[in-house]
């Protein structure tokens, strides 16, 4: 198991139980935040090295924001519409990637990936 904190922002509650069930298997701890408030404040709090962020709930400026702000912090970003052109803004903003909302599985190996990758941790 990853020696990590990840915290989670989802607006759709049914896909939010989903990705902490996921994510629950290969990190330490999981925390489901609601707001962009809650957010900066459990990241800093948890020293998290993962972000899950929903799109629907924040825009690309703060996607860069958080990179700034927590440089040490991989994002990795949903959205229920998620295409190429969002993946590229979305990279461009500082995430490590952007997944279909809905597919936890893409999400959980793209959070794998990119921690394993940024913090040199073995999956």
């Amino acid at each position: 198991m990853q020696p990590l904190s990840v915290v989670l922002l989802q607006g759709d509650s049914r896909i939010a139980q989903s990705l902490v069930n996921s994510l629950c298997r290969s990190f330490r701890s999981v925390h489901l935040v609601r707001s962009l408030d809650e957010l900066r404040t459990s990241i800093a709090k948890h020293r998290a090295k993962l972000v899950v962020l929903d799109m629907e709930t924040a825009s690309m400026a703060e996607v860069e924001r958080l990179s700034h702000d927590f440089p040490g912090t991989s994002i990795v970003c949903t959205h229920r519409l998620a295409d190429e052109e969002m993946w590229t803004a979305a990279l461009n903003a500082g995430a490590a990637d952007i997944c279909p909302a809905s597919d936890t599985q893409a999400v959980l190996t793209s959070a794998l990936r990119h921690v394993t990758q940024a913090h040199g941790f073995a999956a």
